[in-house]
């Protein structure tokens, strides 16, 4: 038992008991507990297997690779659109996990599995995602601008496509592109 994962529950006001259900539940399947992302995370061979974490309405277990579980009880979900690997499981109270302990179980150790298999999430190519209008104009009428995106890495493209497309008024996302083209330009990502 890592001590940081004792104040983590400490400080999670509301979910402590969840998240102490939540944790033994992990240990007993011979899970090795760290903290990553300022998180519980629970590993099998320095593997991320399932990270637990706290929302207003719900904790959750998040399987890193949850894509590939069977899901046969229906019970993960994908929190957004954009996230490919990750599903989480969400519970909002003790009986809620106490009557999915067994699932819990079955799609820790599914995932143990996936681990050892060295199974991976094929994910989408950058090109798979729409580039907004304004910035596919930008990027025809500005050769450096397209061979300075190009030169990105793929995550920082994305990340950059996400922000854009994001905006729902052509306005904001013209708005957001262009303070964006100096970092672009420089070769940072959106984040950097």
């Amino acid at each position: 038992m890592h001590p940081e994962v004792d104040k983590y529950i400490e400080q999670a006001g509301k979910w402590q008991a969840e998240l102490r259900m939540l944790r033994n539940i992990a240990l007993a399947c011979a899970l090795a507990e760290e903290i990553k992302w300022g998180c519980p995370c629970y590993t099998y061979q320095h593997k991320n297997i399932v990270l637990i974490h706290t929302f207003k309405a719900y904790c959750a277990l998040l399987f890193f690779k949850g894509a590939l579980l069977a899901d046969p009880h229906h019970v993960l979900i994908q929190q957004t659109p954009n996230v490919q690997a990750a599903r989480q499981m969400r519970f909002t109270g003790t009986a809620d996990i106490q009557q999915q302990e067994s699932t819990i179980k079955q799609y820790i150790y599914e995932a143990i599995e996936i681990e050892k298999a060295g199974l991976r999430v094929p994910l989408k190519k950058t090109e798979a995602y729409p580039v907004p209008e304004e910035f596919q104009q930008k990027l025809d009428n500005h050769a450096g601008l397209r061979k300075a995106f190009q030169s990105l890495t793929p995550g920082r493209q994305r990340a950059y496509l996400f922000y854009f497309a994001q905006a729902k008024q052509p306005k904001t996302r013209l708005k957001r592109i262009e303070a964006c083209i100096p970092k672009i330009l420089k070769g940072e990502g959106l984040y950097d």
